[in-house]
C-alpha cells in the first residue's frame, strides 16, 4: 500500500500527518519526496546509513567532430544546447536529460555525461526505514530526483510518501503511481482554494482520495460544504490547539507528546483502507 500525502497549500500540516500517520504503523517506509525543502527528519530524526548522487545525462560536444549543422538545437524544446558559426553551447541547468541532441547529431559529436542534480538519503528511524531526497541549491527540476527517490520504494511495506505542496510537476511525479492519496486542508479560503486544484490534479491521475482538515475549529464550514457536494471523504480532523503548534516548534511528534492522538491516525489508515477494498 502506497499512500501520498500532498496538499495544494503549503503550511496545512501536511508533514505532520505524514510523520505521524508513518509512527503509528507498524512495518512502515517514510519516503520524503519535498525535496527541495525535505523536514519530515526534524521529526523522525533518522539515522543515515546511505547517501547516493544522483544525476541527469548532460550533452558534452566534441568540436573537432561537430559540422554546426544545427541539427541539436533544432530537437531541444528546451533551448539547452545552441549552434553558433564556430561554437556550440551548452546550458546544463535547461537539459531534461532526454538524450535527443545526441541521438540525432550526424557527426557523432555528442556525448552524454552525469551531472549531479542532488542526493538521496536511506537510513532508519526507530522501526521506519526512511528515505528522503534532497536537490542541490539551484538546481531548477526536481522529477528526476523524485523518480529515482520513488524507484527505492519498498513494496513489501506500507509506504508513506511525503509530496511538495501545490500541484506542479513535482507534485504530480510524487503522487503518481500511489494507491491513494490523502489531502491535507485547513477551513480557509485559501486552503479551499487550493484543495479544489489538489482535487482535480489527483482525479485527473485517477487515484483514491480523502481528505484531512487541520485547524478544524477556525475558519468557515466551505471546506466541509465542499467535500460534501464533491462526495469527498473527511478522514480525519486536527484542531487548532496551542500545545499542538508548541510541540511541533520543537520537533516532537504529535503522537509522542500526546499519545491519545494515535487512534486519530491509526483510524485514518482504517478508513483508507476500508475505501481500498473492492
Amino acid at each position: 500500500m502506497k499512500i501520498s500525502v500532498a496538499s495544494g497549500k503549503g503550511g496545512t500540516g501536511k508533514t505532520t500527518i505524514a510523520v505521524n500517520l508513518a509512527l503509528t504503523l507498524q512495518d512502515v517506509q517514510y519516503m520524503d519526496c519535498d525535496v527541495e525543502e525535505p523536514n519530515g527528519h526534524i521529526f523522525l530524526k533518522p539515522r543515515i546509513e546511505e547517501t547516493l548522487s544522483v544525476g541527469i545525462p548532460v550533452p558534452q560536444v566534441d568540436l573537432s567532430r561537430c559540422t554546426y549543422c544545427g541539427m541539436c538545437a533544432k530537437i531541444c524544446e528546451y533551448h539547452a544546447i545552441i549552434t553558433l558559426s564556430d561554437n556550440v553551447l551548452v546550458f546544463p541547468e535547461l537539459c531534461h536529460g532526454c538524450g535527443g541532441c545526441s541521438y540525432i547529431c550526424p557527426a557523432d559529436a555528442i556525448q552524454e555525461v552525469e551531472r549531479e542534480i542532488g542526493v538521496i538519503e536511506k537510513g532508519k528511524a526507530e522501526s521506519i526505514e526512511f528515505v528522503q531526497a534532497r536537490l542541490n541549491i539551484g538546481e531548477p527540476m526536481a522529477p528526476p530526483l523524485i523518480r529515482k527517490e520513488k524507484s527505492l520504494i519498498n513494496n513489501q511495506k506500507t509506504v508513506i510518501i511525503d509530496s511538495s505542496p501545490g500541484t506542479s510537476c513535482p507534485v504530480v511525479t510524487t503522487v503518481k503511481g500511489t494507491d491513494f492519496c490523502l489531502l491535507v486542508t485547513e477551513p480557509t479560503p485559501f486552503g479551499l482554494n487550493d484543495l479544489k486544484l489538489a482535487v482535480e490534479m489527483v482525479r485527473v491521475l485517477g487515484i483514491p482520495l480523502g481528505v484531512v482538515i487541520n485547524l478544524a475549529d477556525i475558519g468557515t464550514q466551505d471546506v466541509w460544504n465542499y467535500c460534501e457536494t464533491e462526495n469527498i471523504p473527511i478522514l480525519q480532523e486536527i484542531p487548532f490547539e496551542r500545545k499542538i503548534a508548541e510541540a511541533y516548534s520543537k520537533g516532537i511528534p504529535l503522537i509522542k507528546e500526546f499519545p491519545e492522538y494515535k487512534e486519530k491516525f491509526l483510524k485514518i489508515y482504517q478508513e483508507i483502507m476500508q475505501r481500498m477494498v473492492p
